[in-house]
């Protein structure tokens, strides 16, 4: 079995430069390769799940230049309803990668193809029914190749009619972030608007706020109502800005800042600020409320430890930040106290069953966790954190990233660490240049 060893450390200083966010790169692809004229893509994200978007785009037709670096030239295809993509039959295997399954569905099933959409194992078990139903809605023809509600699917041409459709908000903001980009190429009824309305709670509403922001920068303007309800006024084209760039990522940033917060500190990352558009960015709000010092710029964030040298355990609604809240179950670990984190039930929807893996691993540091349907509750050892302690990943990087923050209480083994490389392939040697003995 593949692992690495992570020495005990006690300290954390210094500058990262983050990568691009992998929920902007996989938005901006799309929307380039949807719009009309060219896209520049700067600074996209290089990961598994990336490299997924730009190899399903190219089986497609679209076509895509790497230019310098991580920039990317687009050629879209039209931006307007009635849109073909130049290749109209087509296998596309989409990985563990839900940022692209779930908005490319959507599109596709607008897109007047035949198209059999696939992944490994585990996206096969990820939910996706409340997105099937809605297209339905719509007039789409998908059909399931497996399990009723879970890929991998076919999808075929159809008459899209309906103006009005529902969504349940409460599995995955992918969803309703997959219906509002493809809705534009449904194209107007006798000039009426098309409209999404969501039942149930809408969770990590700041990937909606993201998805909307960023269809505006390609031309088209979605309003909303409460977050309930969201209109889209018919006549409305994507049309390439020119050049975008993508912001670092504020998920992986919260690593960093915690890192800071445990051990002394400073540690700034750079490419995310103030103003950011992720939600994830309100990460550092919450290190705060566990008495960090915090300070922002237009394109960083720093973080230290509190002036008393310890966390505090908070009790925290996290829907608003689902993968940074990993970061924070860990934080708790160096907290006085119980820490309690709420509304986190699409943790067991992801890349693995996240509620009960973060609870069994938690568990062999000694801390005592309660498990609930949709919280977690995680209390630290009287004492240090158990030592030599294998920590299993379930091939999700997220647990492998949170899990190196263990090392500030003891020497940890990390098993199967190269699954990282979904969104963040040199995690560990950037990780290993902040801390210190």
């Amino acid at each position: 079995m593949n692992f690495l060893d992570l020495p005990a450390v006690k300290t954390a200083q210094g500058i990262v430069r983050l990568p691009g966010s992998k929920s902007i790169s996989n938005r901006v692809l799309l929307l380039a390769a949807l719009a009309d004229g060219v896209t520049v893509i700067h600074d996209l994200l290089a990961s598994d799940d990336t490299a997924r978007m730009l190899d399903a785009l190219k089986a497609l037709g679209v076509l895509i230049v790497k230019i310098d670096g991580n920039d990317y030239r687009v050629q879209g295809v039209g931006g307007q309803f009635s849109m073909r993509f130049p290749v109209n039959e087509a296998n596309l295997f989409l990985g563990n990668a839900g940022t692209v399954f779930r908005p490319l569905t959507a599109v596709l099933a607008l897109a007047q193809g035949r198209y059999r959409l696939t992944g490994v194992a585990r996206m096969h078990k990820r939910p996706i029914g409340d997105l099937v139903d809605a297209l339905r809605q719509l007039g789409a023809d998908i059909t399931y190749l497996g399990e009723e509600g879970f890929p991998p699917l076919q999808i075929k041409p159809a008459g899209i009619h309906a103006t009005a459709i529902t969504v349940n908000g409460s599995i995955s903001s992918q969803f309703l972030t997959g219906l509002l980009m493809a809705l534009p190429l449904a194209g107007p009824i006798a000039d009426r608007a098309r409209t999404i309305t969501v039942t149930g709670e809408l969770i990590s509403r700041p990937y909606i706020e993201l998805t909307i922001a960023l269809m505006a920068r390609f031309g088209v303007q979605v309003e909303q109502e409460e977050w309930r309800r969201f209109v889209l006024h018919g006549g409305q084209r994507y049309r390439s800005p020119g050049q975008i760039f993508v912001e670092g990522d504020a998920s992986s940033a919260s690593y960093f800042l915690a890192a800071g917060a445990i051990g002394a500190g400073p540690v700034r990352v750079e490419g995310v600020g103030q103003g950011s558009f992720q939600g994830d960015a309100r990460f550092a709000e919450v290190l705060k409320k566990m008495g960090a010092r915090i300070r922002l710029g237009d394109n960083w964030i720093e973080a230290r430890s509190p002036e008393s040298g310890s966390l505090r355990a908070i009790e925290f609604d996290c829907n608003h930040i689902p993968d940074a809240a990993m970061t924070l179950a860990m934080a708790a670990l160096f907290a006085k106290g119980t820490t309690t984190l709420r509304n986190i039930a699409s943790w067991r929807v992801k890349e693995t069953d996240r509620l009960a893996a973060m609870a069994k691993e938690l568990r062999k540091l000694g801390a005592a966790v309660d498990e609930g349907p949709d919280f977690l509750r995680v209390t630290p050892p009287d004492g240090s954190l158990t030592a030599h302690a294998v920590i299993d990943t379930y091939d999700d990087h997220r647990m492998a990233m949170c899990f190196s923050l263990a090392s500030f209480g003891a020497p940890i083994r990390i098993n199967e660490p190269d699954c990282v490389a979904k969104t963040f392939p040199d995690y560990f040697e950037k990780f290993a240049a902040i801390v210190g003995v």
